[in-house]
């Protein structure tokens, strides 16, 4: 796995006191990171960049959940996609034994951990915690079968994509959407105006994270010129992983920190680690 210019001196300093650290997750996901970056010292504000919302309809997935023995593989590409898929089943009276059959694959440790906590095994989790990484780690497995993805309405295509030039039968379901909260736009505006108040550090979780907040500050979070707007000069922002990264340059911000390991305990190690730089 690639390593971030983050990881030499994530052990220098093992305290965030002093640092104020927006946390954009979704409101229900935000408090296993800003708990652990209090733990730290850290002062965390919490302005959800992302909103969790079931589909239009569930008709589509509730029809695959009821015919899953058609398929020799199912993957899931975030907690929130087996929260709901999860949630689906239970209304559909089904149990962990209609997935008995299938091998399944997850996209990291805590996509993983959701699984078995259902009382599934999970077969698959590739080496880095990217869609790019599921492709390569079942790319020479999943010839001639069928194979379930479930996932968030809008989501990268490199999964289905790929997987069909490897010889797969790919199916895509939508499980939940994200969309932008409005209410957090008076919110975000008023703390980064805000010189008692405006954060050190602000991470980004998912590439939706860093859209909603393009839209949530307006005008692309750009000046006329292109350049970053005055109202994030000096804001460390912190990235999970390197397409999130992608998106913040996509959209001519900066990704100043990005997480060796694409999980949630690497964010908070990659922003340990640039605190002790300063």
């Amino acid at each position: 796995m690639t390593k971030s210019r983050s990881d030499d001196g994530k052990n220098r300093v093992r305290t965030l006191s002093g640092v104020r650290i927006l946390v954009g997750r979704a409101r229900h996901q935000a408090g296993a990171l800003s708990k652990e970056l209090r733990k730290l010292g850290a002062d965390v504000l919490e302005i959800p960049f992302i909103e969790i919302r079931p589909p239009r309809s569930f008709k589509p997935l509730d029809a695959v959940l009821t015919n899953l023995t058609a398929y020799d593989w199912l993957i899931l590409t975030s907690v929130n996609g087996v929260d709901a898929m999860w949630d689906r089943l239970k209304k559909l009276r089904l149990t962990k034994r209609s997935l008995n059959h299938m091998r399944i694959a997850a996209i990291g440790p805590a996509t993983k951990k959701a699984i078995e906590k259902r009382g599934l095994k999970v077969h698959i989790v590739p080496e880095e915690y990217v869609a790019e990484s599921v492709v390569k780690s079942l790319r020479n497995q999943v010839k001639g079968m069928k194979v379930l993805l479930v996932r968030a309405k809008v989501a990268r295509d490199v999964i289905p994509q790929e997987l069909r030039k490897a010889g797969a039968e790919v199916d895509v379901f939508e499980a939940y959407e994200t969309v932008v909260p409005t209410s957090s736009r008076a919110r975000l505006r008023s703390v980064l105006n805000n010189s008692k108040r405006r954060p050190d550090v602000i991470t980004f979780t998912s590439s939706s994270t860093v859209k909603n907040f393009v839209a949530l500050l307006g005008s692309n979070g750009r000046s006329r010129h292109g350049r970053r707007a005055l109202q994030l000069e000096g804001i460390t922002l912190a990235s999970i992983g390197p397409v999130t990264s992608a998106t913040l340059r996509e959209l001519e911000l900066n990704a100043d920190l990005e997480a060796a390991e694409y999980t949630i305990p690497g964010l908070i190690q990659a922003i340990l680690a640039n605190a002790s730089q300063r």
